[in-house]
Formats: C-alpha cells, structure tokens, sequence
C-alpha cells in the first residue's frame, strides 16, 4: 500500500479533516493533500508528526496487520554472538541523530556517503 493511501485511511478512520491534521502537526494542509495524494514522499520526521497527530504508533503507517511485526532484538555476527550496539542508551540516540542527517542529504551526496563507508569497511580506504 502507498503510504499516501494509508494516511488517508488512517485519518478517515478518525473521522479527521486535513485541517485537523494540520493544526495537530504544524504542517500545511497543502502539503497534507500533496502526501495523501501520492505527489509527495514524507520524511520520516514527518511521519512521526502524523503518527502523532492520529495518535498510533508509527508502524501503523506501514503495516496493515492486527500487531506488531516482529522486530529482532539483536544483529548476529560471528558465530553465537549477537551484535547489540545501538539498541539502547547513547548509541541509539547517536544512531537516530546520524539518521535523521542522513536523511536530510540529497541521494547523490548520500550515495557517495554509502560509497566511502563500503570501502572503509573492506579496508580499500
């Protein structure tokens, strides 16, 4: 489902107005119209202000099902240990800071961005 489509389900569902919509997130309703309308692709901080707004939890925007997907609880590495850096305390607010300016970087810079990190990762620095 576009995430267009799902907001304006999730709203009528409210029985609210864009308007409403609009004076619960700050954002124009103009905007609102343009996301529901398939014309525009929200930020992910926009998101959350609708999640917000409708009162749900943010999954709700992309998952239609009675509960929760499953989330993983940790990343496997080597062998029997689990990768759990940033799940939890300052990594995590370090790992939403860098992701939320990640996010706001056009997808050229972004793409080369990800370009660097694979190659430091390989060691071909």
């Amino acid at each position: 489902m576009i995430i267009g489509e799902r907001l304006r389900e999730l709203r009528e569902e409210k029985k609210l107005s864009q308007g409403d919509i609009e004076k619960r997130t700050g954002l124009l309703r103009c905007y609102i119209s343009r996301v529901e309308n398939g014309h525009t692709v929200p930020a992910i901080e926009t998101l959350e202000k609708m999640a917000r707004a409708l009162e749900l939890p943010l999954y709700h925007l992309m998952y239609d099902g009675d509960k929760a997907p499953e989330a993983p609880t940790a990343i496997a590495s080597n062998g029997d240990r689990l990768q759990t850096w940033g799940l939890r305390g300052r990594e995590a607010s370090y790992l939403q800071k860098l992701r939320r300016l990640v996010g706001k970087m056009n997808a050229t810079d972004r793409r080369l961005l990800l370009h660097m990190v694979q190659k430091m990762a390989r060691g071909n620095a």
